[in-house]
């Protein structure tokens, strides 16, 4: 049960009278007594609602919940606000995320910054600024030789000036140019803030190219600064415990030679990420049928709780329809490890035939048919929603406003 203070119960009052209002207005002093006890023993039982994030230590934070799958904000509210910055967090956190979710490259001078991508043409306004033009390079990347203006060649002052534009040329581009670059303790600090447990889900991303470009004093790596930073602000503690629930985290990577490598400096639970059955690992050059096998899933679970596959993997796809689905799912669960797909989106660009134009129908066709365990998503408060309508503690406070109304009706003739 959700103890709430009476501040707060009062705030969740307020946002229900308006149910009941009529009733109120034409009722005697004790059926109106009657109905705000009754609606302030609904505040303090329901799931609150999620307000934006607060600086004030002294309100109770409610805890993370673990008792369904967890709504990951990929690159927080993306699919609202241009990716990985601070408006695109607070709005994921207001719209219900368990964990906002981000990736983290390094600036020239070694400041870990929150960025997808490894050069900064397709999400920033890097392209005006002729004082950059210099610095197009063209660096081997996994792989293939790219061009552009890579984030190891500018430094964090410099990252800084730049502004943060909408991804998809379909989505809202009311925002581009509005926000900047933010670094990982910046994120931290986001999450750290909100006035209830909301959790971290950072991505140790490109390690091998990141350290090829980026030196660290003492020799340190790019996962060693990467850890150094998530202890530094408190970040400890294996899966479900005390102290993981407290400030909760999930370690994500492509690379498992990353995972492995960090898993001799913090127990956090770690997660492998997967590509697509045509991309092999990015450190290690193994295929997906390799990773995904109960050979290689044997061997990752000693070091990580769960695996980030691309969900067309889980599902085949062929013209837009799902096919049977694999048995990738039920072969993780098999090893104690979770599963976390990627990524749900609500545009129709996004969505398969199967769910009919309809967003809602594809959560319910992965939670419940599926069987997943969390889940990333650029449109957070829709798979909130999703979660909030169809989960048995809604259901039962709308029963509860059912008899309430049901208790004030006489007052109303």
């Amino acid at each position: 049960m959700y103890i709430c203070s009476f501040g707060e119960g009062t705030r969740l009052i307020k946002q229900r009278v308006d149910l009941t209002s009529r009733a109120i207005s034409m009722a005697n002093p004790t059926s109106f007594s009657l109905v705000v006890f009754l609606l302030f023993v609904i505040g303090c039982t329901a799931r609150p609602i999620y307000p934006l994030p607060s600086q004030d230590d002294h309100r109770i934070r409610q805890p993370l919940q673990t008792f369904r799958p967890y709504n990951i904000a990929h690159r927080g509210a993306n699919g609202v606000i241009p990716e990985e910055t601070r408006p695109a967090y607070l709005k994921a956190i207001e719209d219900g995320a368990d964990f906002i979710e981000t990736d983290i490259l390094s600036s020239k001078d070694g400041v870990l910054i929150c960025f997808h991508d490894v050069t900064l043409d397709d999400t920033t306004d890097i392209a005006k600024y002729k004082k950059f033009e210099n610095r197009k390079r063209t660096y081997e990347v996994e792989g293939v030789n790219r061009t552009g203006f890579f984030t190891v060649d500018f430094t964090i002052e410099e990252l800084k000036s730049l502004r943060v534009n909408q991804r998809y040329s379909f989505r809202d581009k009311q925002y581009n140019g509005k926000f900047g670059i933010i670094t990982f303790e910046e994120f931290i600090s986001i999450a750290l803030d909100a006035d209830r447990v909301v959790g971290i889900y950072p991505e140790i991303k490109n390690p091998v190219f990141i350290n090829q470009h980026v030196k660290w004093p003492n020799g340190k790596r790019f996962e060693d600064i990467f850890v150094k930073t998530l202890q530094k602000y408190g970040y400890k503690g294996s899966y479900l415990s005390k102290y993981w629930l407290k400030q909760p985290v999930f370690i994500q990577s492509f690379a498992p030679t990353s995972l492995v490598y960090i898993s001799n400096q913090t127990d956090l639970p770690k997660v492998f990420l997967i590509d697509d059955v045509t991309v092999s690992t990015q450190d290690t050059n193994q295929s997906y049928w390799e990773i995904t096998s109960d050979k290689y899933l044997n061997y990752i679970k000693n070091y990580v709780v769960g695996i980030g596959p691309w969900k067309d993997t889980i599902v085949p796809v062929a013209k837009n329809y799902l096919e049977e689905p694999s048995d990738l799912v039920a072969r993780a669960h098999a090893h104690n490890l979770q599963v976390h797909p990627y990524t749900y989106r609500n545009e129709n660009q996004f969505l398969h035939f199967n769910f009919s134009q309809d967003p809602y129908k594809e959560y319910d066709y992965w939670i419940n048919k599926i069987g997943v365990d969390g889940l990333f998503t650029d449109f957070t408060g829709s798979l909130h929603n999703f979660q909030e309508w169809t989960s048995s503690d809604t259901k039962t406070e709308s029963n509860i406003l059912h008899k309430i109304a049901l208790l004030v009706s006489p007052y109303n003739n």
